[in-house]
């Protein structure tokens, strides 16, 4: 029992600080709606499943043996990560010109959010980390195939119910009102922090 305290308490935490799969949700959630940022919840919850279910079965020591693998999640992370800021970036230039009466020729038209969440989860700097190193010292050789079970259950659950009460508060009437007055700026924003998140990660390889 105090394993799965132990692991809940510190995945929490791990949720909590803010990163890509946050800000990915609270945009779309401000932006879209809530059942759209929903799409993106799975989505985060599936990468999230994906990493758990790797850790389990022995990340750490994957990464220990196959040092390149690291250098490439991390590339390739990063340029997702560029990517996706440069996307939000053009969609807040193209609000600024719409304000202006040019036409909205360069918004991107988010047609798969659950993909965009799947793929921001599995591009996180901070979940390679997690999972690759603290999340592995709480799941060692000595635990048993049941309390592996019970933990990737329990990872599961509480991914999924942190991101679905954020968009469910970044979808409030108050929140969307106030990204209508400042959609621009939210979007320049958090295309800037994607941006940052993909350049650091890539230059820290």
């Amino acid at each position: 029992m105090m394993l799965f305290l132990t692991v809940a308490l510190m995945h929490i935490v791990a949720l909590m600080t803010p990163g890509p799969d946050f800000f990915f949700v609270s945009q779309t959630a401000v932006s879209r709606s809530r059942r759209e940022a929903m799409y993106g919840v799975l989505g985060i919850t599936l990468g999230v499943m994906v990493w758990a279910g790797v850790a389990l079965l022995g990340l750490q020591l994957i990464l220990q043996r196959m040092a390149w693998l690291h250098q490439v999640i991390t590339v390739g992370g990063g340029l997702y990560l560029c990517w996706m800021g440069y996307q939000l970036l053009r969609s807040a230039f193209a609000r600024k010109r719409m304000e202006g009466g040019e036409v909205d020729a360069a918004l991107p038209v988010r047609r798969n959010l659950f993909l965009w969440g799947f793929l921001t989860n599995l591009s996180n700097p901070k979940a390679l980390i997690y999972f690759g190193s603290v999340f592995s010292i709480f799941v060692g050789p000595d635990v048993s195939s049941h309390a592996r079970w019970g933990i990737f259950a329990l990872i599961t659950v509480e991914t999924l119910l942190w991101f679905a009460s954020v968009a469910l508060i970044f979808a409030l009437p108050a929140m969307r009102r106030g990204y209508q007055r400042a959609g621009k700026w939210i979007d320049g924003l958090a295309g800037t922090l994607f941006a940052g998140f993909g350049i650091h990660l890539i230059l820290s390889r």
